[in-house]
């Protein structure tokens, strides 16, 4: 599986292709499915731009995308859009139309709270389990671990020359992962050589614009769907 990753905490500084409104959104993942991508991260986004988890702007944008593709799509459960852990846990239970699946991220205060509200509604967890914090071993000894959707490997080092030493340390972290499916992805300088990692490993990954917005040469990546179909073949190459 490559998931895209379609936008992030990304704003309108980081450039026109970065998708913001439930209609870019939309569009972007429909041409990044017909890329090959088979799953969306998305961060729904308030008109100025900014991450949020109100029902009010995370159902319209999953209403528009689900009306493009047929893949799963998932939201992002990050503190950054909602810092009290108690007002965060309120928003998710307001939620109206459901994700396929969010993103906890186990380092941040009320991870667990917040997964197991999430499973109660029916909503797959991607647990989050960052480099450079104590979220792998929070998350092997909690007991929701076994219950999650997958874990994501997410290695905050942006250093092309050593992310995928950092990727090799938060895995060996992480061991049996509690016997749960990984995406392993990197970001910005990181991002290729992660992935390219992921690919020999045989791991899930993720691709867009939310990670980098570069391709692999160091050109500006012009669209999620070009991403993905450069992810495709670096991901496949290192397979082989």
């Amino acid at each position: 599986m490559v998931q895209v990753c379609l936008n992030g905490p990304r704003g309108a500084a980081d450039g026109a292709m970065v998708p913001l409104t439930p209609e870019a959104m939309a569009e972007s993942a429909a041409r990044a499915v017909a890329a090959g991508a088979t799953d969306v991260h998305v961060h729904p986004k308030t008109p100025c731009g900014r991450d949020s988890l109100s029902p009010r702007v995370l159902a319209p944008t999953l209403e528009a995308i689900r009306a493009r593709v047929s893949v799963p799509v998932g939201v992002t459960t990050g503190a950054w859009a909602e810092p009290d852990p108690a007002a965060r846990l309120a928003r998710i239970r307001e939620w109206t139309v459901l994700p396929d699946h969010a993103s906890v991220n186990w380092h941040e205060e009320g991870a667990e709270d917040i997964a197991a509200a999430l499973i109660e509604r029916g909503v797959g967890v991607e647990a989050g389990v960052w480099s450079g914090t104590d979220g792998a071993a929070r998350f092997t000894r909690s007991p929701l671990g076994p219950r999650v959707l997958r874990v994501l490997a997410e290695v905050t080092d942006t250093s092309p020359d050593t992310a995928e030493a950092s990727a090799d340390a938060l895995l060996a972290d992480l061991g049996r992962a509690c016997g749960r499916p990984l995406l392993l992805h990197g970001e910005d300088g990181g991002a290729w050589p992660v992935l390219r990692l992921a690919g020999r490993l045989g791991l899930l990954t993720r691709i867009g614009l939310e990670d980098t917005l570069l391709l692999p040469d160091g050109e500006r990546a012009l669209s999620n769907a070009q991403l993905v179909a450069e992810g495709l073949s670096q991901y496949g190459g290192a397979r082989r």
